[in-house]
C-alpha cells in the first residue's frame, strides 16, 4: 500500500485510543478506511456516490457511512483526524477554499488533518477507467495560508511523493482549541 507512510504519519500524531476519524470522500473505504480501522479508529465516512457507500457499509458495518457532499457536512464531528485522500482535489479551487472552516469546525482539540492536492494553482481534466475526471488546485501558498487561517499548523507536507505515487500530500495539526 503505497499511502502506508503518511498514514503511520497520521496515526502517530493521533493522541487518543480509539480516535474519532473522518473519512472526506471514503469511497469503498479501501484501503484508506481500512488500514485506519485495522489501526483502532472509529470512521465516520463521506462520499456522494451511493454504490461506493454500499460496499464500504457492506466491508465496515460497525463504522458510519454517509452520503454528503463535503462542502455541506453539518451535525456531525467533532473528530480527531480529518482525512481526504484523493477527494479534495476534485473540487474547484474556490470551493476548496471554503472547506477549510469546514475542517476547522470538524476538529476536535488537537486534530490532526491530511489531504492530497495538486502543485500549482490551477485546473485540469484527466481520465479515470476512460471518463472525464476534473481536478482543480490552490498554490501551496494559498493551501499554507487558509491552514494557518484556520488553526492548523503544517507538520509535513511533500510536493510529487515519488515514494506515495506521485501524490501531493499535507500533514497538519490543529494549534489551538
Amino acid at each position: 500500500m503505497i499511502e502506508r507512510a503518511w498514514l503511520a504519519a497520521f496515526l502517530e500524531r493521533l493522541a487518543v485510543p480509539h480516535p474519532q476519524v473522518l473519512d472526506v470522500g471514503c469511497g469503498t473505504g479501501v484501503p484508506i478506511a481500512r488500514h485506519l480501522i485495522e489501526n483502532g479508529c472509529r470512521i465516520t465516512g463521506i462520499d456522494t456516490s451511493l454504490p461506493l457507500l454500499s460496499r464500504a457499509k457492506a466491508s465496515f458495518p460497525d463504522h458510519h457511512w454517509i452520503a454528503a457532499d463535503m462542502r455541506q457536512l453539518d451535525g456531525i464531528g467533532p473528530f480527531h483526524g480529518l482525512i481526504a485522500w484523493h477527494s479534495f482535489f476534485h473540487l474547484r479551487p474556490e470551493d476548496q477554499r471554503l472547506m477549510f472552516p469546514i475542517f476547522r469546525r470538524l476538529a476536535a482539540p488537537g486534530a490532526v488533518l491530511m489531504f492530497t492536492s495538486g502543485t500549482a494553482l490551477g485546473e485540469a481534466i484527466g481520465t479515470f477507467e476512460g471518463q472525464p475526471l476534473y481536478h482543480g488546485s490552490l498554490d501551496a501558498c494559498e493551501y499554507r495560508q487558509l491552514l494557518a487561517e484556520n488553526g492548523f499548523s503544517v507538520v509535513r507536507h511533500q510536493q510529487e511523493d515519488p515514494a506515495c505515487g506521485g501524490a501531493t500530500v499535507w500533514l497538519a495539526a490543529q494549534t489551538g482549541c
